[in-house]
């Protein structure tokens, strides 16, 4: 995926509101050590150490989104009891809202209890229940759903199968989305795949879809089968099959069939890893990212997610530092404006000065790069901004650049004396230099201190403005002239 691109998307995903409507759990782990066998019986002894509860079933989904930056809402239902109130606590602790989760005296809150050690799961205890909704309560959430559905860019429908996602709440869900334009998402639970007919996305795994489609999944042709079986006995627009170690596969719904191969990486566990792809889809597209470009981010946090012990949540720096581990070197340095505020604010709380110049850099030469270094030697990090193609053929003609933006931003990046790159497409850099409010603003020495455009600006806050000389007769005009002058007889 694109560095850039991901960044990007993740500076904007505090607009984004999620709905997730599902099964909730507690997840509690009990961490310790397993050195002897009980006298007893034949079973191990775990000594623990540490214990945990975590948000688990449609609650890990609900805690991976609010980790991705959303705002989320969950709407549910749970027991009056102990275990209820606990997790409304954790939603609390997190900042979610819990307004749509209503109590039931007459449920029991699940709680799935797993025992450690070792890095390795010894057993699972589970405690829970599985029985449909009565009448009242489910007419609440349809009620609930009905109502609020306008007010968010996604939905996700997270069923475990434990009785929260009844038909009439996925249909009430499906259409109150459909009125308003909403995508919804859906991992599956079960065989009878219909119930979720409308639905924009479902996310089975493997196992899931050969259950669902009847058809055991050996190869991409039983595959293309299974989906084809699925979509349309459910008639929804694309269908996502979680391939474990094979990756995934996205079926959309023009017919096309996009593999999506898995990210190596040790895994440690794989529960919870369903959530996370759902969470990341969720974000993807509310973002409007392409449903293939959100199904390659999703891929990129499951493979981070199943390296984590236990149901876990991705943040967005960790899916960034994966995505730039794919491109190295000078991809890395050129960011987005609304990026680059982000981290020019964080270098200077870490005491760094800020050091900003800007230009077209058209055929990079001698003379650019002693400039920069001169510059980047006034501060601890130096910014460059990069005139666009567009800006720069309204500044020196419609013949130039000679080298398009995106080589000469890799080009002014691979030098270690550039620490970021930021292209602007207006004539002045006036827009930058107010955004990232640099502590010396450089200029060459051809121009005079009135001159320079963002002057006041920069010294308004206390910053200052240095002029820096450039080798004689290194230019790109002189460049020109001489490959003119050397082969235009031929």
């Amino acid at each position: 995926m694109d560095r850039t691109l991901v960044e990007t998307l993740f500076a904007h995903t505090a607009r984004i509101r999620c709905l997730v409507v599902g099964d909730l759990m507690l997840d509690e782990y009990l961490w310790g050590r397993a050195d002897r066998i009980s006298p007893e019986a034949p079973v191990q002894v775990v000594d623990v150490i540490r214990e945990e509860l975590r948000l688990g079933g449609a609650g890990n989904v609900v805690h991976n989104l609010a980790a991705l930056g959303a705002q989320v809402s969950v709407c549910s239902v749970v027991g009056d009891d102990q275990n209820g109130h606990e997790l409304l606590g954790q939603f609390s602790h997190h900042q979610i809202d819990v307004s749509a989760i209503f109590l039931d005296p007459a449920r029991r809150t699940s709680r799935k209890t797993r025992v450690v050690a070792a890095h390795q799961q010894i057993v699972r205890i589970d405690r829970e229940s599985r029985e449909v909704l009565p009448v009242a309560v489910e007419q609440q959430l349809c009620d609930w759903i009905a109502a609020h559905a306008r007010e968010y860019s996604v939905i996700v429908l997270s069923d475990y199968n434990k009785g929260v996602l009844t038909p009439d709440v996925i249909a009430s869900a499906i259409s109150a989305a459909a009125e308003f334009d909403i995508p919804v998402l859906v991992d599956p639970k079960g065989t009878d795949y219909a119930r979720y007919n409308g639905a924009t996305l479902l996310t089975p795994n493997r196992k899931e879809a050969e259950a669902a489609s009847g058809i055991a999944i050996t190869d991409a042709v039983s595959l293309a089968q299974a989906a084809s079986v699925i979509m349309g006995a459910t008639g929804v627009k694309h269908l996502l099959i979680t391939r474990s170690e094979e990756g995934m596969s996205l079926f959309l719904s023009g017919g096309e069939m996009v593999h999506i191969p898995t990210i190596a990486r040790e895994v440690f566990d794989v529960s919870g890893a369903g959530d996370t792809v759902l969470a990341t889809l969720a974000v993807g597209i509310a973002s409007g990212l392409s449903m293939t470009e959100s199904a390659k981010l999703a891929n990129v946090a499951a493979g981070i997610a199943v390296g984590k012990l236990g149901t876990s949540i991705v943040t967005p720096q960790e899916i960034i530092d994966t995505v730039s581990l794919t491109h190295k070197d000078s991809h890395a340095k050129i960011k987005s404006l609304e990026v680059l505020v982000a981290l020019i604010v964080a270098e200077k709380n870490r005491g760094k000065r800020v050091v900003f110049t800007n230009g077209c850099f058209d055929l990079l030469h001698a003379g650019h790069v002693k400039y920069l270094q001169k510059a980047r030697k006034l501060g601890d990090l130096l910014v460059l901004g990069l005139n666009s193609d567009a800006s720069v053929r309204r500044l020196k003609g419609p013949k130039r650049p000679l080298i398009d933006q995106d080589e000469r931003a890799h080009l002014l990046a691979a030098l270690d004396c550039v620490d970021y790159v930021v292209l602007f497409d207006e004539d002045t850099p006036l827009e930058l230099i107010t955004a990232l409010k640099p502590h010396i603003l450089v200029k060459g020495g051809d121009y005079s201190l009135e001159g320079v455009v963002g002057k006041d600006i920069v010294e308004s806050y206390g910053g200052r403005v240095e002029l820096v000389t450039f080798v004689d007769g290194k230019s790109t005009t002189n460049i020109i002239e001489r490959i003119l002058e050397l082969y235009s007889s031929e």
